[in-house]
C-alpha cells in the first residue's frame, strides 16, 4: 500500500470546484433510463452515450475530478478505437470503478439488505488497476421504515464496507465509502439524522478496526433530508445545518473530503443543498458525486440521436458547472437561470 499515492488521489477527487461523475449504472438500470427516452440499450448505444459525456471537454476538464465506471465501460473503446479510460485521463480526470455486486436480501432481517461482492475482490481490483482505475466505489443501502434499520443490518453493511476499503488500499486504489441512507420513506429530517449518525459512527468504527488508512478514502454519504413520502420539505439551510452537525459528530477529521450522492433529489435540490452545505463552512472539502442529477438532462437532450450530441454535451456541461459552483459555495438560483 502506497499511502502517499492514496492520499494524493483522494485529495484530487475532492479538489476545489470539481466533483465525481457517477457513470456506473448497471446494464439493467441504464436500460430503464434509456427506455424512458426511447432508446434501446445495447453495448453500442451505451458506449455512444458515455463517450459523448467523456468528450465534453469543458465539463470534464474544468468540473469533473473522476468518473465511476461500470465493468463493461472500463473495457470499452470509443468509435475511433480510443479506450474510454484514455478519454477520461486525457481530460485530466481519474477513472474509477464500481466493484460491488449490488444489495441483496439479508437473511434473517426482513426488508433489509447486504451488499455483496467481496468474494474474489482482491483479484478483480488488481485487474481494474491495470485497466486504469485509481479509485473504486462500494454502496451500502440502509432503508428507514417501521422497525428498520436494525443494528444487525447496520453492522453487517459497515463490516463489508470496511473489508472492501482495506482490499482497495492494498491494491493502491482509493475506496469511495458509500453508506447510503435512503430518502424513499415517510420519515422526518430528524429521523434521517438519527439513522445517518448511527450508520456513520458504525462505519468508521469498522474502518478503524480493519486498519483502513483514513487519509486515503473519500466518504460518499447521503445528505440529511426528510423522506420523499413524508410530505415535508426542508430548506437548503435546514439540510445544511443537520448534515454538517451529523458529520461533526461522526466523521473523523482525517477524512480528506466528502462527495455527496444525490439520492433521488431533483437536479435543482441536489445543487441548492450542496451550495448551502458548503456555505456553512464545514471542516472538510465538500463536493458532489452525482449520477442521475448530472445525467438526466443530457440523456433527455440526446435521446439516442447523433444530431443531438452537441445539445447533450451542453446540458451536461451546464449541470456540471452549476454543481461546481455549489461545491465552491458560489451557486445561486439566478446563475442557474442565466446559464441555462
Amino acid at each position: 500500500m502506497n499511502e502517499q499515492q492514496l492520499a494524493q488521489t483522494a485529495q484530487a477527487l475532492v479538489a476545489p470546484g470539481r466533483g465525481i461523475l457517477a457513470a456506473d449504472e448497471s446494464s439493467s438500470t441504464i436500460a430503464k433510463r434509456f427506455s424512458a427516452i426511447g432508446v434501446e440499450s445495447t453495448a453500442d448505444s451505451r458506449r455512444d452515450y458515455r463517450e459523448l459525456l467523456f468528450r465534453s471537454s469543458q465539463a470534464m476538464q474544468k468540473y469533473i475530478s473522476g468518473v465511476i465506471l461500470y465493468d463493461e465501460t472500463i473495457r470499452q473503446k470509443a468509435v475511433d478505437g480510443t479506450p474510454l479510460v484514455t478519454l477520461i485521463e486525457k481530460a485530466g480526470s481519474l477513472p474509477g470503478i464500481k466493484v460491488d455486486a449490488g444489495a441483496k436480501p439479508l437473511p434473517g432481517f426482513p426488508h433489509e439488505t447486504i451488499t455483496e461482492g467481496l468474494d474474489g475482490l482482491a483479484g478483480r481490483l488488481k485487474e481494474y488497476y491495470e485497466l486504469g482505475a485509481r479509485f473504486a466505489k462500494w454502496r451500502a443501502v440502509i432503508d428507514i421504515a417501521d422497525g428498520i434499520p436494525t443494528r444487525g443490518a447496520i453492522l453487517a453493511n459497515a463490516d463489508a464496507l470496511a473489508r472492501y476499503a482495506a482490499l482497495c488500499q492494498e491494491a493502491n486504489i482509493v475506496p469511495i465509502v458509500e453508506p447510503e441512507v435512503l430518502m424513499d420513506g415517510g420519515h422526518s429530517l430528524q429521523r434521517c439524522y438519527e439513522v445517518t449518525e448511527a450508520v456513520l459512527r458504525t462505519v468508521f468504527t469498522a474502518l478503524y478496526e480493519q486498519r483502513v488508512f483514513l487519509e486515503g478514502i473519500v466518504l460518499k454519504p447521503n445528505m440529511v433530508v426528510p423522506g420523499m413520502k413524508s410530505g415535508q420539505h426542508s430548506s437548503p439551510e435546514e439540510v445544511a445545518a443537520a448534515t454538517i452537525r451529523v458529520f461533526k459528530n461522526s466523521v473523523p477529521v482525517a477524512v480528506p473530503g466528502i462527495a455527496f450522492l444525490s439520492g433521488g433529489q431533483s437536479d435543482f435540490d441536489a445543487t441548492a443543498n450542496l451550495d448551502a452545505i458548503v456555505r456553512a463552512a464545514p471542516p472538510w472539502p465538500m463536493t458532489f458525486s452525482y449520477g442521475r442529477a448530472l445525467q438526466a438532462a443530457p440523456q433527455k437532450a440526446w435521446s439516442g440521436k447523433p444530431g443531438n450530441v452537441g445539445a447533450a454535451q451542453a446540458a451536461f456541461t451546464h449541470r456540471a458547472h452549476m454543481n461546481s459552483l455549489a461545491a465552491l459555495g458560489q451557486w445561486s438560483e439566478s446563475l442557474e437561470k442565466a446559464a441555462a
